[in-house]
């Protein structure tokens, strides 16, 4: 059985919460190390109305209860809290003590106000700890993969972004990565950047300059790619069977397919790094936290996920 480490997110979100109400679904399929302030997870198992089993082994990050926490609310030390469980467990991913990790949800205000200006999310904080510097985000749901040319860019800074160079060390990760976690062979369709794949150069001339050459230097190097090909039809190629993943040009292009297809049981990978990472595909929920009501399933679909990558046994 694979050896999971979890990382609890912000304790003023419902990172706890799920996480908690996850415990039961996930017994069956791996050991957990939770990273977090316990007094979090305690929290989270009470909201849930959940008891915590003696065995569930909690790596403790010893930042105290703010004196004025609020569910809900940004607080400084609940984002440091949450980095701090990021670092812990990916040190301890990449000495071994787990087989891969899965995390909960970041506020990307109260890292902010903990001091990690450079630190945007999970992606950049472990590119920096990992020293990385090609990654990436894939999200997983049933009947589609997208992995993400960019993500916490502006749109004009991600338009700016594709490049020959830039599409085509993404396609190779994607390629490598999917190949590293079971899928022989994988077939990779890569979005187009503008309306209807640019129209001849009519509507821009990122797939005739960048994305094209991008896409033919791949198939050269022995990536099975294709495209580019118009973003208002891949995606649904792509759930019919057609493609193993799609790379899209950027955050929301690719972002919106996934959760219109199936949010709930949407899931975030990191490519690039020296180990298995997987997320849950929403939030904090800061407006929903405490109630109760939060809902669990991507958060044993991240779980499973990463104990699915861990072994090599992506389903195809």
């Amino acid at each position: 059985m694979s050896t999971i480490g979890v990382t609890l997110g912000d304790p003023a979100g419902i990172g706890p919460e799920v996480l908690a109400k996850a415990l039961p679904h996930i017994a069956d399929v791996a050991e957990l190390v939770v990273y977090g302030p316990r007094w979090a997870l305690e929290q989270g198992a009470d909201i849930a109305g959940v008891p915590l089993a003696d065995a569930i082994r909690v790596r403790d990050i010893d930042v105290a209860k703010p004196a004025d926490f609020a569910l809900g609310e940004i607080h400084a030390e609940c984002g440091r809290a949450a980095v701090l469980a990021v670092e812990a467990c990916a040190r301890d991913a990449m000495a071994g003590r787990v087989d891969a990790m899965a995390t909960c949800p970041l506020h990307k205000e109260a890292i902010h106000a903990a001091g990690y200006v450079d630190d945007i999310g999970h992606q950049e904080i472990l590119a920096r700890l990992t020293g990385s510097t090609t990654t990436a985000t894939m999200l997983m749901t049933p009947g589609l993969r997208v992995t993400h040319l960019s993500t916490h860019k502006s749109l004009i800074e991600a338009a700016r972004y594709v490049t020959k160079d830039n599409v085509l060390s993404k396609l190779e990760l994607c390629h490598a990565s999917l190949v590293q976690w079971g899928v022989t062979d994988p077939k990779i369709a890569v979005a187009a950047l503008n309306p209807h794949g640019g129209e001849g150069g009519l509507l821009g001339r990122e797939e005739i300059d960048a994305i094209g050459p991008a896409v033919d230097a791949a198939r050269g190097r022995g990536v099975d790619a294709h495209g580019p090909l118009p973003a208002d039809s891949v995606f649904n190629r792509a759930i019919d069977g057609e493609f193993d993943a799609v790379l899209a040009m950027y955050h929301d292009q690719g972002h919106i397919a996934i959760k219109v297809h199936n949010f709930h049981e949407s899931v975030t990978a990191t490519l690039g790094i020296p180990f298995i990472r997987t997320s849950v595909d929403h939030g904090t929920a800061f407006d929903i936290a405490g109630r109760g009501v939060a809902d669990e399933t991507s958060t044993v679909a991240a779980i499973r996920t990463a104990v699915d990558l861990a072994q090599g046994t992506l389903e195809r």
